[in-house]
């Protein structure tokens, strides 16, 4: 079975994803009814779903797609709780992209 690929993206990469399948991995900083923000390198809007569950400055991964305003639309998202090293996630998602053709279709 055929997986789509979801590369690791932090904000500054969101125009390059428009209309893509994309993986973050933020800080919930900001929490409104239907969206919320996270700090991914910058500030990312959410569009949550109704199985979005987020918590307040946990870290979450989500994987969603990049509308026309580099909105991400939630699919699915996993707090991985209030402990995470950015730092590192960040030089992981920034290898990704140095070394893209290894990770994803630059399509």
């Amino acid at each position: 079975m055929d997986h789509p690929q979801t590369p690791r993206v932090l904000a500054k990469h969101l125009e390059a994803f428009q209309y893509k399948l994309v993986r973050v991995l933020g800080r919930v900083v900001q929490l409104r009814g239907e969206t919320a923000v996270v700090d991914a390198g910058g500030s990312i809007n959410l569009i949550l779903n109704r199985d979005c569950h987020l918590a307040l400055n946990h870290a979450v991964e989500i994987i969603g797609k990049v509308d026309q305003g580099l909105n991400v639309k939630v699919q699915a998202a996993t707090d991985f709780g209030p402990n995470i090293d950015f730092e590192a996630s960040n030089a992981v998602v920034e290898a990704t992209h140095r070394h893209k053709e290894i990770f994803y279709d630059d399509d």
